[in-house]
């Protein structure tokens, strides 16, 4: 497993440290999530997005694939025309984001359990960044004097601004000095993504950006109020999910949950597999490490699982044009199964059909792709989507916690 520690090496922020105090409604509640708008998915875009966020290089050729592909223009003719898909969540599906309140503002963000920082568009902005977004609007009396910060990524995208110290309410529980880091510009590739208002970190606050002094993240800020110190992570497959903190919520699931410990050195809810099952054929052992993560789309595997996979789905192919595995939207896609102390955790063969390649097209993209470029595997939403997943951090060993949501299988 390389080092999580390079993957932030990218991101340069000032700051100073500050106080977090706490106002707490109750000791549990729940966070859902709200639907922002129909888009189209893009499956090499998504590919794009996780290698920018982890600072890797993005190949030419998967950015033509990307070109290629469906975009939210079409989502507009069909609406110009009258006419809408008979199946939402083939070819289109919602961007389903969570409400926080920054200051006195909501705004709509990616719960996002690979990163550690919370940033938002903000007032310093130029109004033109601003049009679709809800922003923070930045008092300078809460400015932190000397602070900023900065993403810088490979293919020339990023975001700067500077760090103040506001209130910052989720669900039931507000933190009342919160690191905000406030945008003053964005690159096109985050100005032209018009639903998302920025991020909140879920992951260890080791690798919140901040310096001199990492900042805690919000949920670290808040745990010690909780009835206990986790979060259970609900995302469901072409529906809004739900985020509970401090108590787990046993409607939500079924059977027992399975625990593993977490390694946290990197900042990262990293942690292994023992194997692999393909649809109903015999379980392969093999050491498959990577990160619990909310804010990848895919699930990123080593090559050999992969190839493993669809060389049981009938006419597939790693296409150069398309940046990844592709099959005829009519397969029929096996189920795909991660073992955890002895426990297959399966997802449903059809939520690895991620979209069509193009509008129309009867070609389709998978929802589990290689990690090459990479260099980890991400456990993803097309994983986590079958699951109810307990992300707990007690200050000793952190844990992760599966189970099967009920009906799904």
């Amino acid at each position: 497993m390389p080092s999580f520690a390079t993957l932030t090496a990218a991101l340069a922020f000032t700051g100073a440290a500050i106080a977090n105090p706490v106002s707490l409604n109750k000791r549990g509640f729940t966070v859902d999530q709200v639907e922002r708008k129909v888009y189209v998915k893009n499956g090499p875009a998504q590919f794009i997005k996780t290698l920018r966020k982890f600072g890797k290089p993005i190949p030419d050729s998967l950015q033509k694939a990307a070109d290629i592909g469906p975009s939210d223009d079409d989502v507009s003719a069909l609406a110009e025309n009258g006419t809408a898909p008979a199946v939402p969540g083939d070819e289109y599906d919602s961007l389903y984001l969570s409400p926080v309140t920054l200051g006195s503002t909501t705004v709509h963000l990616d719960f996002d359990t690979g990163s550690a920082d919370l940033w938002a568009f903000s007032s310093l902005q130029p109004s033109a960044q601003l049009s679709g977004h809800d922003y923070y609007k930045a008092d300078s009396s809460k400015q932190i004097q000397g602070a900023s910060w900065r993403i810088s990524y490979g293919d020339g995208s990023g975001a700067a601004g500077k760090v103040y110290a506001d209130k910052v309410t989720v669900g039931a529980a507000t933190a009342t000095s919160q690191a905000v880091e406030a945008a003053t510009s964005v690159s096109s590739q985050f100005a032209n993504d018009i639903d998302t208002d920025g991020l909140l970190g879920l992951a260890f606050s080791s690798i919140n950006t901040v310096s001199p002094t990492p900042q805690k993240t919000w949920f670290d800020t808040v745990k010690s109020q909780l009835s206990k110190p986790l979060f259970a992570v609900t995302l469901k497959y072409h529906a809004a999910g739900t985020y509970d903190f401090g108590f787990l919520d046993s409607s939500k699931y079924t059977g027992t949950i399975t625990y593993t410990n977490v390694d946290s050195s990197e900042g990262f809810w990293q942690f292994s597999f023992s194997g692999y099952t393909i649809g109903t054929g015999s379980s392969v052992s093999s050491t498959i490490n990577g990160i619990a993560d909310t804010g990848t789309t895919l699930l990123y595997l080593p090559t050999a699982v992969v190839k493993a996979y669809y060389a049981k789905v009938s006419g597939s192919s790693n296409s150069n044009t398309y940046g990844g595995y592709v099959f005829p939207c009519t397969a029929a896609l096996p189920d795909f199964s991660l073992t955890l102390g002895g426990v297959k955790q399966r997802v449903p063969g059809k939520y690895i059909n991620y979209a069509p390649v193009e509008t129309g097209s009867s070609t389709c993209y998978g929802g589990i792709q290689v990690n090459t470029g990479i260099g980890f595997s991400i456990f993803g939403d097309i994983f986590l989507k079958s699951k109810y997943v307990v992300f707990e951090n007690s200050g000793s060993t952190p844990r992760l916690g599966f189970a099967d949501q009920p009906g799904i299988f």
